[in-house]
């Protein structure tokens, strides 16, 4: 399982971030998107951490909590929901 964290300094680096949730257990992995354009980072990030245990201390500990200047949004990453198949809608030949 992962966890969300959301409303992250843009500051904020993979390694802090591992820092902060490695006082709650081990850390396996933290992922965190850039903008496809900028390169810059989005403001969220994604944790993994060893047990389920060591995940549900680092939420009930840090959702709500301040860290570099902000309130961080931390809780259970939902799975990705499927995207449609793009937009438009119909072929080119049908809006004749």
């Amino acid at each position: 399982m992962s966890i969300y964290v959301g409303n992250l300094s843009f500051d904020a680096t993979q390694d802090q971030v591992s820092e902060v949730f490695a006082e709650y257990g081990t850390v396996s992995r933290v992922s965190m998107p850039t903008d496809r354009e900028t390169g810059r980072p989005r403001g969220f990030a994604f944790v993994e951490m060893e047990n389920e245990a060591d995940e549900t201390a680092a939420i009930d500990a840090l959702d709500g909590a301040e860290w570099m200047g902000r309130d961080l949004k931390v809780n259970k990453a939902r799975p990705r929901e499927p995207r449609s198949g793009g937009g438009g809608g119909g072929s080119w030949n049908s809006r004749r």
